[in-house]
C-alpha cells in the first residue's frame, strides 16, 4: 500500500494527533515514515524602519526555532521508533510552508502526507489561508489531512 509516509508537524495538539495516526497507519502497511517541521525564517521586513534588530538577534532567534522544530521531529522518531516504525526527521527552512513540505515529499520519494488541518473557519481561513489547503490543491502525492 504505501511505503514512504510524510507527516508534517509544528508541536501542536492536532499535529500531535496527526503524528499519531502516521505512525499507526506506517506500522499498519509497512511503511517507513519521515518526520518534517518547517521552520520559518525571522520576519525583517515586518519590522524595518521601525524596531532595531540585528543579524545576530536574528540568527540567534532562528537558531532557537531549528532547535525546538528538531526538537519536535526527535519527539516523534522516539515514539515512531517505539511502535517498530523505521523513521527518518527533516527540518526545512522556508517562509513558503506548503511548498516545502510537497518539495520534501519528492525529495524522500513518499507516497502520501500526512497533516493535521487547524481547522480555521469563514474569515479567518479566508485572511490567514491554510498552508493544509494549499498541499491538497497542489501536491501530487495523496494528502490524508486529520482534524
Amino acid at each position: 500500500m504505501y511505503q514512504r509516509i510524510l507527516v508534517t508537524t509544528d508541536g501542536s495538539a492536532l499535529s500531535k494527533k496527526a503524528v499519531r495516526s502516521a505512525i499507526d497507519l506506517a506500522a499498519a502497511t509497512g511503511a517507513s515514515l519521515v518526520a518534517l517541521n518547517v521552520v520559518p525564517r525571522y520576519p525583517i521586513s515586518y519590522f524595518e524602519g521601525g524596531v532595531s534588530i540585528s543579524s545576530e538577534d536574528v540568527g540567534r532567534i532562528e537558531k532557537k526555532w531549528a532547535e525546538d522544530g528538531q526538537a519536535i521531529v526527535n519527539a516523534v522518531e522516539k515514539t515512531a521508533q517505539t511502535a517498530g516504525v523505521k523513521v527518518k526527521t527533516a527540518i526545512t527552512r522556508s517562509d513558503f510552508v506548503a511548498e516545502a513540505i510537497m518539495a520534501a515529499a519528492r525529495k524522500h520519494r513518499c507516497d502520501l502526507i500526512v497533516m493535521a488541518s487547524h481547522g480555521r473557519k469563514g474569515i479567518k481561513r479566508l485572511l490567514l489561508g491554510s498552508e493544509t489547503q494549499h498541499v491538497l490543491t497542489h501536491s501530487s502525492v495523496p494528502v490524508l489531512v486529520l482534524r
